[in-house]
């Protein structure tokens, strides 16, 4: 080489590559960029998931003044603790506690870069050696890059549309074995936009208990909801099974430049009592 080097040592990871590849931006854009440029007909892109380019679309003036009033304070521009600052988790458990009969604390929600990261870390944590977890099919791509990119085997299980996208809780206990570490179920559903009523959640917490696995419950889309069945969140059933909750502001309150998210372990000691 005309530098003087015989060989750089540095390329990228071909495994991340792909893993930021696989999403559903991804897919849309490659099927966007398929269309004839000599096609006149036009194009209403229905893939388009974020409302806030739109005017009729925005968030509440109460959450654009409380970041302006944290920027402003002065008591923000340190660095964080790598789990998320004391009063932001203080106030996601106690939001979270307003529906259970035991109690979070702070130390249960660690806040991340949006829900994506969330994905990422939990993937990243469970993927130990011959380790395998139960996707959803339909669901988000996003776990499947990040199982792949983290060498956790996927299983997938199918949701039912003749019972309205209901998880297949028999093929569930079909798919584990000893190395099996988690199932995720989201709920409000993506992609299918089912809503899981108390007593298909119930019946996956009994499932997840008998079969020693943690539940991951996706709920970025908590209270978005279409048509007469009740929203229903995951942690309700933390005394049965152990619940790793994740959630984020954007979908909610219609800011998606917002990236924050979390996790919320939902793992109470009432629930180690009731083992017995």
């Amino acid at each position: 080489m005309e530098n003087g080097a015989k060989k750089w040592g540095f390329q990228g990871k071909q495994g991340l590559d792909a893993a930021s590849a696989t999403n559903v931006r991804g897919y849309f854009n490659r099927l966007m960029g398929n269309i004839s440029q000599d096609n006149s007909s036009v194009v209403v892109p229905l893939g388009h998931g974020d409302p806030s380019h739109f005017p009729s679309f925005r968030t509440t003036p109460a959450a654009e003044d409380a970041i302006v009033d944290a920027l402003r304070s002065a008591k923000h521009n340190c660095y964080a603790t790598t789990v998320g600052i004391l009063p932001a988790r203080r106030a996601i458990a106690d939001y979270l506690n307003r529906d259970l009969s035991y109690k979070l604390t702070p130390d249960d929600v660690y806040l991340t870069i949006g829900c994506n990261q969330a994905i990422e870390v939990v993937t990243a944590v469970l993927s130990r050696p011959g380790a395998n977890i139960f996707l959803p099919r339909p669901g988000y791509p996003h776990y499947e890059a990040w199982c792949a990119y983290n060498h956790l085997e996927m299983r997938h299980y199918d949701l039912l549309p003749e019972k309205g996208w209901e998880v297949d809780v028999d093929a569930v206990e079909t798919l584990a074995d000893e190395n099996s570490a988690a199932m995720v179920i989201i709920n409000p559903g993506n992609p299918c936009w089912n809503v899981c009523s108390y007593e298909h959640l119930n019946k996956v917490a009994e499932t997840a208990r008998k079969l020693g696995i943690l539940v991951i419950a996706d709920e970025a889309y908590d209270n978005l909801t279409f048509g007469s069945t009740p929203y229903v969140p995951m942690r309700v059933f933390g005394l049965t099974v152990p619940i790793l909750i994740m959630g984020s502001i954007s979908k909610r309150w219609v800011a998606p430049g917002w990236p924050y998210g979390g996790l919320s372990q939902v793992i109470p000691m009432a629930f180690f009592k009731n083992l017995g």
